[in-house]
């Protein structure tokens, strides 16, 4: 599970590069029920997404050419430059050297080999999310990829995750493999990678890409909130045995994010 304890190669921050943020947060705000909190002028209309008054997310403005509109994933690290060596000694490539945020940390801007893109955030003033793993907000990470055993080596020797390959629930052809930040116990686990063939990868143009997961106390009304307000549906909704209800969505610019209602818990 995510929890708000960021130790190093953990999930802690997700933001989305939108087209047109104020449109872009209105939508999230009608599906999820965020507000947006704009960080001020200088932040270039970079701000943050609120539920119950805490930080879920982020969006801002997308600022590499031709980009398209997607979340980012950020994992945490004690050094972002230490990150970016590990990087490119794995394979990868550096978009956004490691730079300052306004004193609320540092952070750096990655593509894997398989041209899958995530970021690293070296805590300052700000730590991470101040809301996972609850309604309405970050759950589970996920990464797509058309090559599982480069994807694991290549995180392995940058962040020390610990892999295992699990089969995929309800009896599907495939096999799911979970990610755990190094020295973790199992019950750390934050996310999950697949393999996929490139033509299945049609929003990357046949590249590995991350997306988010949130939850959702309900997701068929969540899905119908989407699809309501110019967003779109990739799979589902649909039940994933001992996961939940699950569908992949896609928001009004094509940035992809799944949906979940975990499964209850035992005398739940």
């Amino acid at each position: 599970m995510i929890t708000t304890d960021y130790v190093p190669g953990t999930p802690c921050w997700v933001d989305l590069g939108a087209p047109d943020v104020a449109a872009t947060a209105g939508f999230y705000r009608t599906v999820f029920g965020w507000e947006f909190e704009s960080y001020g002028a200088e932040a270039g209309d970079y701000g943050a997404f609120k539920a119950g008054g805490k930080t879920v997310g982020a969006i801002g403005p997308l600022t590499e050419q031709g980009a398209r509109s997607a979340w980012t994933i950020y994992f945490q690290t004690p050094d972002a430059d230490a990150a970016a060596q590990a990087v490119e000694k794995a394979g990868g490539s550096v978009r956004a050297a490691p730079f300052d945020v306004m004193g609320e940390g540092r952070m750096a801007q990655f593509t894997d080999p398989q041209g899958g893109q995530f970021a690293v955030w070296q805590p300052g003033s700000t730590k991470g999310l101040e809301a996972v793993d609850d309604t309405g907000s970050l759950s589970w990470t996920e990464l797509y990829t058309p090559n599982a055993a480069g994807a694991k080596a290549f995180y392995g020797s940058v962040f020390g995750w610990s892999t295992q390959d699990m089969p995929l629930p309800g009896g599907n052809e495939g096999t799911y493999v979970i990610l755990t930040p190094a020295g973790q116990p199992p019950e750390r686990m934050f996310g999950g990678l697949m393999e996929m063939p490139s033509e299945y990868l049609t929003l990357a143009g046949g590249k590995a890409y991350w997306h988010p997961v949130f939850n959702t106390a309900d997701c068929d009304a969540t899905v119908a909130r989407v699809t309501a307000n110019g967003g779109s549906v990739q799979m589902g909704p649909e039940d994933a045995e001992g996961v939940g209800r699950m569908a992949v969505c896609l928001d009004p610019n094509g940035a992809d994010f799944v949906l979940l209602t975990p499964e209850p818990t035992p005398g739940s």
